[in-house]
């Protein structure tokens, strides 16, 4: 499972021109569900989200988590995580897990976050806007693989 987090002033989602999820301070954090992914790689990539340490403290040096800060979390499913552009110019997205694998695993990212902090979310498999305001900018990758 693979992340793309960023601390964020706020963010929102958008399908067919209509909001679906926004949050104001916290962490938008793109998902990728890779096959062979289990239970176990959305649990560390859930206690990872919720404990990562990337808010600025009173001495400004990130030392706070989301949950420090009483953020929030808009997560949003993005196979494209999962593309592999080393050959070639298209990418190829054949380790991307099926959706009959990956929902239950997005879906119980969601349960846990909610267990903490507000969670808004896109539509798994739509055509989604994201927008936001990056803090920083400060961005992190996170693999449940660890080969990062």
């Amino acid at each position: 499972m693979r992340a793309v987090v960023q601390r964020c002033k706020a963010a929102t989602v958008e399908v067919e021109g209509q909001s679906v999820g926004a949050i104001s301070h916290g962490l938008c954090v793109l998902l990728g569900v890779e096959i062979g992914d289990a239970e176990a790689d959305a649990d560390y990539i859930s206690d990872k989200l919720l404990g990562l340490r990337i808010f600025d403290d009173e001495n400004g040096v990130p030392n706070r988590s989301v949950t420090d800060e009483g953020g929030a979390i808009l997560l949003i499913s993005q196979f494209t995580l999962l593309g592999d552009a080393r050959k070639g110019r298209r990418p190829s997205y054949s380790n991307a897990a099926r959706p009959d694998t990956a929902v239950p695993l997005y879906e119980r990212c969601i349960a846990a976050l909610r267990k903490a902090v507000p969670v808004e979310t896109g539509v798994f498999g739509a055509d989604m806007q994201v927008s936001l305001t990056n803090d920083g900018p400060f961005t992190i990758l996170l693999d449940s693989r660890r080969t990062f």
